[in-house]
């Protein structure tokens, strides 16, 4: 066995890892960061851009749903799931000629989603004061129902900026967790 191997086996490295710090990776992981500084820089239209791409999956949802109606057994099983694909598809296609009205109504779904994520993580917390670094969930949990309150205040207005900045913003943290372990990959590679 080789010196390279043994270390990478002593470092528990999955022979999958050379694939992460491969340059396809990390110039992946770069486009990732940029395009997150472009969605943040255009959040409407990033915004509209999510609105149309779930639009479209819950459409394709609805037809899934339309086509396994028919697999059922039972009268009421079979027109229960054809109002349930009816739905998805009501929704998608309306989704898809209403964007605006689409953006609008996923930023207060994401506002009350945090309120109740931020409750719970107070909930949370007060169990479990007494462990260590058990003030983090307080700290997550504050900054969470902070930005929920902050994001439903302003709503409808916050429904221009709230999703693009936040997929902006997820997409740049994958991509500097993408790349910082793309090159702690390379590092290993070459020790």
């Amino acid at each position: 066995m080789s010196q390279v191997s043994a270390r990478k086996q002593d470092f528990g490295i999955a022979p999958g890892l050379a694939r992460v710090g491969s340059g396809g990776s990390l110039v992946w992981a770069v486009l990732l960061i940029l395009f997150g500084f472009l969605a943040i820089t255009l959040p409407m239209a990033t915004s509209l851009g999510v609105v149309v791409v779930l639009a479209w999956l819950i459409i394709f949802s609805g037809v899934f749903q339309f086509a396994d109606a028919f697999h059922l057994k039972g009268v009421g099983n079979i027109l229960w799931k054809l109002l349930v694909a009816l739905l998805y598809l009501v929704v998608g296609l309306y989704f898809l000629v209403h964007p605006l009205l689409g953006v609008a109504a996923f930023t207060i779904g994401l506002a009350i989603f945090f309120v109740i994520e931020g409750a719970f993580d107070l909930f949370a917390y007060f169990r479990s004061r007494h462990l260590a670094g058990s003030g983090w969930i307080l700290f997550d949990g504050l900054i969470t129902l902070i930005l929920g309150l902050l994001v439903w205040k302003h709503w409808p207005s916050s429904s221009r900026w709230v999703i693009g900045t936040l997929v902006g913003i997820s997409m740049i943290m994958t991509g500097i967790t993408r790349l910082m372990i793309g090159l702690a990959a390379r590092r290993l590679q070459r020790a």
